[in-house]
């Protein structure tokens, strides 16, 4: 679930009123909610969105009924578009670090639209992938489990034997399904793999501080 629609960086950002709000983060946020036991914080995690089979079609078929029915189900369209945007918030952030995609070898992990499945069915790693792509780029991906289905949906991307051989030469790294075994990658190894040390994490699967000090350029989803 995606419940922060961006990065709040800076020591303080003008809203609206013009008047600063101060820097903040989503995993306090997510802290402090999941603190009522009636809420929990164990599905509350920030992200690129959701996908899979299921939930993206049970939304838009139960906002689909409601409209039919002459209800106007404003808050299901919202969580559509917040979701769409996630995907779109995130492809900026490639954007800002390598300017110009075209030609540019970007090291994708992750392709399934959850851990421990081959499934691709509404994937949000697989349509960033799709997406760089077109635009140019060339995309080195690993999955566990999904790169044979991923091969009928993903044209000229070359599929690589693991992560370390998907980052060599690579002037970007994106983490997109939090596969356990991202978990415990060795940084230290895949960055003297990478042309350049930059790695955008699309699940906040790791400590901002401990990859900066690992030398790399990180960037993560609501987090300064």
């Amino acid at each position: 679930m995606r419940i922060w629609r961006g990065d709040w960086t800076a020591p303080g950002v003008p809203n609206g009123s013009g008047n600063v709000l101060p820097s903040a983060s989503v995993t306090e946020v997510v802290r402090g909610m999941g603190m009522d036991p009636r809420i929990g914080a164990s599905f509350l995690n920030a992200g690129i969105g959701y996908g899979g089979s299921c939930f993206p079609k049970d939304v838009a078929a139960f906002e689909s009924i409601s409209r039919d029915l002459g209800y106007d189900f404003g808050i299901l369209r919202e969580v559509m578009k917040v979701n769409q945007e996630a995907r779109e918030l995130f492809i900026r952030k490639v954007e800002e670090e390598l300017w110009n995609l075209k030609g540019k070898t970007i090291c994708a992990l992750g392709l399934s639209f959850k851990p421990n499945t081959d499934d691709l069915r509404e994937s949000v790693g697989l349509a960033v992938v799709q997406r760089l792509a077109e635009r140019g780029a060339k995309i080195r991906a690993y999955d566990p489990q999904a790169m044979e289905k991923a091969k009928a949906h993903l044209k000229d991307v070359t599929f690589c034997a693991g992560p370390l051989e998907a980052a060599q030469g690579a002037d970007c790294a994106l983490l997109l399904t939090e596969w356990d075994e991202f978990r415990d990658l060795d940084w230290k190894k895949m960055k003297k793999a990478m042309a350049h040390p930059t790695l955008i994490d699309g699940r906040n699967l790791y400590d901002p501080a401990r990859m900066r000090e690992l030398g790399f350029t990180y960037r993560s989803v609501g987090r300064p």
